[in-house]
This record gives C-alpha cells, sequence and structure tokens, in this order.
C-alpha cells in the first residue's frame, strides 16, 4: 500500500475513537471564521478582528496538533510495529506533515 490513497480509503484512522469531539471543535472554528468576516462586514477595528485571527488560529492549530498526535499513536505506531517499507513511508509521512505545520 503505497498508495496514500489506498492506505487512507481502508485503513482505520487514530482519530475515530475521538471524531464527535473533533467535528464539535470544527463547527465552532466555522463559526469563528463567519464571525471574523461579519467584523469586516460591519467595519470592527482592526485590532479586534485581528484578535479573532489570532483565536482562530490557535483553535486550528489546536485541532491540527491533536490530530497530529492521534496519527503518530496509531497509524505509526502500528507501521512501525509492522517494519518494512510501510514504516519508513509513515515516518516520511509524519515528518512531511510536522514540516509543513512547523512552517505554518
Amino acid at each position: 500500500m503505497s498508495d496514500n490513497t489506498t492506505a487512507t480509503n481502508t485503513a482505520t484512522h487514530g482519530y475515530i475513537s475521538d471524531k464527535d469531539r473533533y467535528l464539535a471543535r470544527l463547527k465552532r472554528i466555522e463559526g469563528q471564521a463567519r464571525g471574523i468576516h461579519r467584523m469586516v462586514d460591519e467595519d470592527t477595528y482592526c485590532i479586534d478582528i485581528l484578535t479573532q485571527i489570532s483565536a482562530l488560529t490557535s483553535a486550528l492549530e489546536n485541532v491540527a496538533l491533536g490530530l497530529l498526535e492521534d496519527h503518530l499513536k496509531h497509524c505509526v505506531v502500528d507501521a512501525a510495529q509492522q517494519g518494512g517499507p510501510e514504516a519508513e513511508a509513515k515516518i516520511k509521512e509524519a515528518t512531511e506533515a510536522i514540516t509543513r505545520l512547523v512552517k505554518s
């Protein structure tokens, strides 16, 4: 399963036990984004908008870190226990995801 799409479609994801919690958090984030849109539309003071953007960014980062932790605990650990090319691929994939998060 070197193809990420195949692996994604056939595997149980690490976040599955917290899926409802993630969905609730993402729904709140959607609301925050709509609120920021409304603030701009209503000509709200710049610093107040920036404060809300900071809160939204933090909320997204927390979701990303939670998903990353679940991925490491579930997908990467399982692949590492099996060894071989799948383990190498999962470690590389996780490293690339961490790199993207750090750069953002």
